[in-house]
């Protein structure tokens, strides 16, 4: 059964919902805080059906800190943390805590039809971490990843409501022997009200045919709906929900979010 590796493999995929495309101004900061609870009790197999049975569940917490330096150059620094409890067919129950810290930098290429930005980052992680990871799900050696990704945001107008739309694709170069990955994230946003927005997103992550056992060849895609509202003029509250329609070698995977969103 190929795919109970992967299981392990993927039990942290997660991407929190972020700027997209566009930079902070010189000087401005703002900072995103979130809480997320996922459980999942099966997983995709190597054809892409939900028949693995699985017992998973996921505590993940993370931050991202941002900071315009120009006004055209933002920095980041996103710290994560996530404890799992996953059991799987042929394989003794694993438990994970882990912390991963992410760096980097957006920089904007052209404002004038949409915002195209490009984001380099690096980031180190344990064993346990989607994007970084080095060892067996038995072994919480250190995972390096370098990340470049291509971002193009732009706003519109939907009934007479204003509204944003975000696209981004990126390569990932992950330390042996986890396979290297493609994420594709797709974000629309649309303000109900002057202080409302529903948000849609997309999260998907494609692997390369570079694995190493016990790892092999994995694709997750998960679809998030979100409420948010903004509380005061510098803070907003985001709630939403999320799930794994398809995939394969990966979990079953849904949850609730919870984000907390401030800025200067």
């Amino acid at each position: 059964m190929r795919g109970v590796p992967a299981v392990i493999a993927v039990l942290a995929t997660w991407s929190m919902a972020q700027a997209g495309a566009w930079t902070l101004p010189s000087g401005h900061w703002q900072v995103f805080t979130a809480t997320t609870q996922s459980a999942a009790t099966q997983s995709f197999d190597d054809n892409g059906r939900a028949r693995v049975p699985v017992s998973f569940s996921k505590l993940f917490l993370q931050n991202s800190f941002e900071y315009g330096l120009t006004g055209a150059l933002t920095l980041f620094a996103t710290p994560n943390y996530v404890s799992a409890l996953v059991a799987a067919p042929g394989l003794a129950p694993a438990k994970a805590h882990n912390l991963s810290v992410e760096t980097g930098a957006r920089l904007m290429l052209d404002g004038r039809d949409g915002k195209l930005a490009l984001q380099a980052s690096y980031k180190t992680a344990g064993a346990f971490d989607l994007s970084s990871s080095t060892a067996s799900p038995f072994n919480h050696a250190s995972g390096r990843q370098i990340e470049l990704r291509l971002l193009y945001g732009t706003s519109f107008k939907l009934l007479g409501r204003d509204g944003f739309a975000d696209l981004q694709i990126a390569q990932r170069w992950i330390t042996h022997p986890r396979p290297n990955e493609t994420p594709i994230d797709l974000t629309a946003g649309l303000w109900l009200t002057r202080r409302s927005m529903l948000m849609l997103q997309s999260f998907n992550i494609v692997s390369a045919g570079d694995a190493r056992p016990p790892y092999t060849y994995y694709r997750s895609h998960k679809l998030e709906l979100s409420f948010v509202r903004k509380l005061t003029r510098h803070w907003s509250m985001q709630l939403g929900a999320f799930y794994s329609p398809a995939g394969q070698n990966a979990l079953v995977e849904r949850g609730l979010t919870v984000s907390l969103w401030t800025q200067d």
